[in-house]
């Protein structure tokens, strides 16, 4: 089961669109699937919001400490409401993945992902469940500060959301925890368009077909 569910990101307007920013984006849309609004808690050094549900409290963070000290605010609402890491999702930007893809995974390194590195140290464990949001890569390691920290063109930005709302549709599965349907619905590819029906053109009694 997930009780906390979290968007990393960078607070400000000057952030609020660029690719670093996608778990917020999330966030915001998970708010939205659950009619909850996220307000600002000093106590937690993010926006908060706390959902009621049959199996308990469920809470939605975006962290406002800047990326790399994401931890803080994050170990500090788990701790107090005793929140192991196998029951916090963790959603980021995802370099390794083009934008249109995700990956929903439990555990591992943090890649060197700044937020990711800063959860780890304060919660001491790497045993929490992301979600990974492609963002694409700019193809130069030199490059990646400056493209995660840029807006994504109109086309990535429509991939990314449209991930998001795939995504979305298994937040029932995710807080229940059942986690091998949600990844099956998140991880599935989206059905090809079907080719278009040749047209078929009969000829009259006095027509010739050339």
């Amino acid at each position: 089961m997930i009780r906390l569910l979290v968007g990393l990101g960078n607070p400000g307007p000057e952030y609020e669109a660029t690719r670093h920013n996608a778990g917020f984006w999330w966030i915001d849309e998970a708010a939205r699937a659950l009619k909850a609004s996220l307000v600002p808690e000093r106590s937690y050094f993010g926006l908060m919001a706390r959902v009621n549900r049959p199996a308990g409290h469920i809470w939605l963070l975006e962290p406002m400490t800047f990326m790399n000290l994401s931890g803080k605010s994050v170990a500090a609402l788990a701790r107090f409401f005793k929140i192991a890491p196998q029951e916090i999702l963790v959603v980021h930007d995802e370099l390794d993945l083009m934008p249109g893809q995700m990956k929903l995974k439990l555990g591992g390194s943090h890649a060197g992902h700044n937020g990711l590195k800063d959860i780890h140290a304060h919660l001491g464990s790497g045993d929490y469940w992301r979600l990974r949001l492609g963002i694409g890569h700019p193809g130069v390691k030199a490059e990646v500060i400056n493209y995660v920290l840029r807006k994504p063109p109109l086309e990535q930005r429509e991939a990314i959301d449209k991930a998001i709302d795939q995504s979305l549709t298994a937040i029932d599965l995710l807080l229940d925890g059942d986690m091998e349907r949600a990844m099956m619905k998140i991880h599935a590819k989206p059905p090809r368009p079907k080719p278009p029906r040749p047209e078929v053109t009969t000829a009259g009694p006095q027509e010739r077909l050339p």
